[in-house]
């Protein structure tokens, strides 16, 4: 067996282990400093062996990961990395594609082109539209976004992307109030500023009020970017697509849509009314990585516009070929020249688990969620704050107490559901009070996880109070 086989396989055993040992592991993970500890050593004056350097690495790094592969994993949006995505992952790495153009890397540039035609298929949106292979949700709304300045600036007679912003005439951004921190930060970074947006007023869960919309828009004129939002961080809750994007559209607004997770409803009879009417705005933001459940990174910025898209993402030079008739260059829908080949771990997904896995994954999620909070609900001094229409619970614990007091006991149960390890989730802050946050997102959860999670949850609250 050749140096570079005997590695690879053992580098296959310690990841098959840990994936075997993740579903009954309940030890909290090392903080940060311990985990420094660990790693904390001069640089090395001399190299060390293949082998020794993978095991070490493994060693070192396991007490300080988080169960995200694992079932009863709830915190933030995380998806649990299928292992064909992995595995398809592993490829990608050993291929050691750099995915920039179709002549440096043909087969990454080819399985995109399709991968891509099977999102707007599954996500049922419209079909001429482009979609650039990103990180994530962050780079996906900035893409987005990024082209909706250049179009909008373009229409009012405006080259953004030849002659910056200075001179350029005004973008009103509108935004609802409960809108992703992302969204800010992609504002931001493309000189729209983060504070410079008209907030919109939304309703208790986090939808923007149609009401409050078309008062701001009678004081709206020029050019118009919207950002509405499907699946709201806390309580999964969707804009009003069918009413609001029309108001948008009349005004001459480019809408985009922050749908992390959110957008995922798509595919299921389930869960599509909730994004009913979706398809009419003009760009889409969403994540693989979440109920995709492909490896980190990967995320898709989704533009019906693809002259729009190109315009603002397109980098060029004389060293690198053009793309001709029929042909697809990667690095013309995202920030990055160089970059890793996701296209592959997204081909590999959609193929293993088809139109029919992906709505049964989201459905299984969605029920094991809405299994949680029933069992919650029954349990005196437990309250779900929001109606469980998708895979979001916003729970607080001694609803009878003193706001302050309550904050207290829910902050205390949370640190003792951690202390367990039976499940991870976080505490948050929704309406001005500390609640307990969870997502159900993993394709492992099933009925059986759901309800060992919510027993957890109680035993914890019953703990500490």
């Amino acid at each position: 067996m050749s140096a570079i086989e005997s590695l690879f396989q053992e580098a296959a055993r310690l990841a098959a282990g840990f994936r075997r040992a993740g579903p009954a592991r309940h030890v909290p993970a090392h903080d940060y400093a311990a985990s420094l500890a660990r790693f904390d050593e001069p640089l090395p004056a001399a190299g060390c062996d293949m082998l020794n350097v993978i095991r070490q690495l493994a060693s070192d790094a396991e007490p300080g990961l988080h169960a995200t592969t694992g079932p009863r994993f709830f915190g933030w949006v995380i998806g649990g990395s299928h292992p064909v995505g992995v595995a398809a992952d592993f490829l990608t790495s050993a291929w050691g594609q750099n995915a920039g153009n179709h002549a440096a890397a043909p087969a990454a540039a080819a399985v995109e082109t399709i991968a891509a035609r099977w999102l707007l298929d599954l996500l049922k949106l419209p079909a001429e539209s482009s979609v650039g292979f990103v990180t994530g949700a962050t780079v996906a709304n900035f893409t987005c976004l990024a082209a909706a300045r250049g179009e909008v600036l373009r229409r009012a007679g405006w080259d953004a992307d030849a002659s910056g912003l200075f001179g350029a005439p005004e973008i009103t951004v509108l935004i609802g109030d409960d809108a992703h921190t992302t969204v800010f930060s992609a504002l931001q970074f493309l000189g729209l500023g983060h504070d410079r947006v008209l907030r919109v007023r939304t309703d208790p869960v986090g939808r923007i009020d149609p009401v409050a919309l078309t008062g701001t828009l009678d004081t709206v004129s020029g050019p118009l970017i919207a950002i509405l939002q499907a699946g709201q961080i806390n309580t999964g809750a969707f804009d009003d697509f069918a009413a609001i994007i029309p108001l948008l559209k009349a005004k001459g607004a480019w809408v985009h849509v922050d749908g992390a997770f959110g957008l995922w409803a798509q595919t299921s009879v389930k869960t599509s009314h909730l994004s009913r009417g979706i398809e009419a705005a003009d760009s889409w933001a969403t994540d693989g990585h979440k109920w995709l459940q492909t490896p980190y990174d990967c995320g898709y910025a989704i533009v019906r516009d693809e002259l729009a898209h190109r315009r603002a993402m397109t980098i060029a030079a004389s060293y690198l070929p053009l793309a001709g008739e029929g042909e697809r260059d990667p690095s013309h829908y995202v920030p990055e020249l160089s970059r890793r080949a996701r296209g592959f771990a997204t081909w590999a997904m959609l193929k293993h688990l088809g139109r029919e896995g992906v709505t049964a994954l989201i459905d299984q999620c969605c029920a094991s969620a809405q299994l949680i909070a029933d069992r919650l609900a029954r349990e005196p001094g437990i309250a779900i704050l929001n109606e469980v229409a998708l895979n979001q619970l916003v729970i607080r614990f001694d609803t009878d107490l003193p706001s302050e007091e309550g904050d207290a006991l829910t902050r205390k149960t949370i640190e003792k559901i951690k202390a367990d390890g039976m499940i991870f989730a976080g505490g948050a802050k929704w309406r001005g009070r500390d609640i307990l946050r969870l997502s159900v997102t993993n394709f492992q959860t099933t009925s059986d996880q759901a309800q060992l999670a919510a027993e957890s949850i109680i035993a914890a609250f019953k703990s500490v109070s």
